[in-house]
Parts: structure tokens; sequence; C-alpha cells
């Protein structure tokens, strides 16, 4: 028997120190240090009730505002701003638990605080008329917000937008994450980013090296990790549907007929609950899946441009 509990004992003790070994190795980076790796011209900070948001602020004419999705990062909106910035102004900003902008000290990640900050933010930069994309959450964001404050998006652009989502649509309640998921906010590989990003992926093979580097260091931005966690806790989608079938302006969807999370037959559905819009135009992208900023930038990015020259598709 006490060589059973001798044995026992070592056991434990090796799974503890290869527990503190493992927190060590993906321990929190400071802010500062993220900042002098990505914080480069023409990143910006500003402060908005209380949140210091990181931004980027780009070009001159019509203003375009681009909301990143779950996980990810303005820096995703690259070939986008490439695509826009000679005829527009383009801004994008990290939302609270992500990239650099980092957590809210009210701890607050629900859909109405997110719509709330975004008003804050885009009234800080004085920008009173705006197209407004956003991507998967994102998207949900700017359908609210055209919802809440009308008269300041003159049009929507949904990119794999995920609010139809069987998931999540229509729940009055959070859905349920363990609380083993926290392990997450100590110990997190670069696997994980990997896997969201290949998992969403129409063609894994379209996932850089250097955005996983990127998602995993924004991921391990002291604060972050555990600012996600709390959003998955919070979100609720409500009455969805109604919300969209209140949505006065033109909306463009954009979606991967290869997208696991969000079946692209939703798109179909989105277009008929836009009953309110005056205008409803859709790309569907054959070999694309959800992540398609990441995924198809430059191809997105370039008929985003089409559209807004246009007005229309």
């Amino acid at each position: 028997m006490r060589w059973i509990l001798n044995g026992l004992a070592i056991l434990i003790g090796l799974i503890v120190a290869a527990f503190a070994i493992a927190a060590w190795v993906y321990r929190d980076i400071p802010a500062a240090k993220l900042e002098e790796i990505y914080a480069t011209p023409p990143s910006a900070f500003v402060v908005v009730d209380g949140v210091r948001f990181h931004y980027r602020d780009e070009g001159a004419g019509p203003v375009v505002v681009l909301i990143h999705a779950n996980w990810a990062n303005l820096l995703d909106w690259d070939p986008w701003v490439a695509a826009l910035r000679d005829q527009y102004r383009v801004v994008r900003f990290d939302m609270t638990g992500f990239g650099l902008t980092g957590p809210d000290p009210t701890g607050d990640y629900s859909v109405p605080r997110t719509v709330q900050l975004l008003h804050g933010f885009t009234t800080a930069l004085a920008l009173e008329e705006f197209t407004l994309a956003g991507a998967s959450l994102g998207g949900t964001i700017a359908m609210h917000y055209s919802v809440t404050h009308p008269g300041r998006v003159e049009r929507l652009v949904l990119v794999s937008p995920g609010a139809l989502n069987p998931g999540v649509r229509g729940r009055t309640t959070p859905a349920e994450l363990p609380r083993i998921a926290d392990i997450l906010t100590v110990i997190t590989p670069r696997a994980i980013p990997r896997a969201i990003l290949e998992g969403a992926a129409g063609d894994p093979s379209q996932v850089s090296e250097a955005m996983v580097t990127r998602w995993h260091d924004f991921l391990l931005r002291k604060g972050n990790r555990a600012a996600q966690l709390a959003r998955q806790r919070q979100y609720i989608s409500g009455d969805i549907d109604g919300l969209i079938r209140l949505i006065n302006v033109p909306v463009l969807i954009m979606a991967g007929k290869l997208n696991k999370q969000v079946p692209v037959a939703l798109a179909d559905e989105l277009v008929t609950l836009l009953s309110n819009s005056p205008q409803v135009d859709k790309l569907i992208y054959p070999a694309a899946g959800h992540q398609l900023a990441q995924e198809i930038g430059p191809q997105t990015g370039l008929d985003m441009r089409r559209y807004l020259d246009a007005g229309k598709l």
C-alpha cells in the first residue's frame, strides 16, 4: 500500500509540475510588448467609456467601418483596406477582448454593451454616416447597431453572418460553456487558433503561419482569454429574426458555400427576413468557408469596392 501511495504521490506531482510548466509557457503577454509588434502606423488608441480601443483610420472619402469576427482582429481586414483606402475612409477596430484593445473593465461583453461601445467609438471619431461591414459576430453587432441607431448606417455588409446559426438563434439565455473551458485562460497552445482558422476555412491551405501566430499572440494578450470566454457565456441572440425584419438600409450578404459553421442556405433565409430593406444583394463564394476576410481577402475586398462604387452589384 505504501508503494502505491508513493507512486500516486509521484504521479500527482508530475501532473502538477506539467501543468505549472504549461501555464508558464502560455502565460499572458503584456499589452505593451504586443503593441511594439502590432501597433505600427497607422495604429492609434482612443478611450471610450473606460475601454482603450485599438483602431486604424486610413484613406479619405465616404466612411466604411469594419467589425471583425469572433476570435479575429482588425489586422485581418488588411486586404479590404488595400482595396478601399484610395477612395474611401476605412476605420477598423479591435472589439473588447480581442487584438490590442484588451478586456472591458466592466466585465460586460453582452451584445447591448458591445453596440453601446461601438456607438461611443464612432462618436469619438466623429463618424456621422457610414457603411457598416461586419464578419460573423461582427455582422450581428452591425445589424443591431443599424436598428438601434437609425440614420447613422447608410448600408450594411454582412460577411458570413452567423446570427441565424441554429445553436444560438432565438436563445433567451446564453449557451452553456463548461467550466473545464476555463483551463484555456492559462493553457492555450498554438494548435487552438490553428484549429479555429483551418476548421472554418473552405481551403485550410489559405491559412498562413503568420495569421496563426498573430491570432495566438492576441489570445495571450493579458486579459483576452478570460474576456473571450466571458463573451461566449454572455451571448444572447434574442429575437434576431424580428430584429432583421427591422433593418431598413441596403444590405450586401457575402457567404462561403463551404461554410461548416453557418450553412450557406441561411444566406437565402436571411434575404427573406430582410423584407424591410430597400435592396438586398448576395455573393456566394463556391470554394470558401466561414472566414472570408482571412481566406480570400483580396477577392472579397475587390467585391466590396465594386459594390461601394456602384451602390449595388
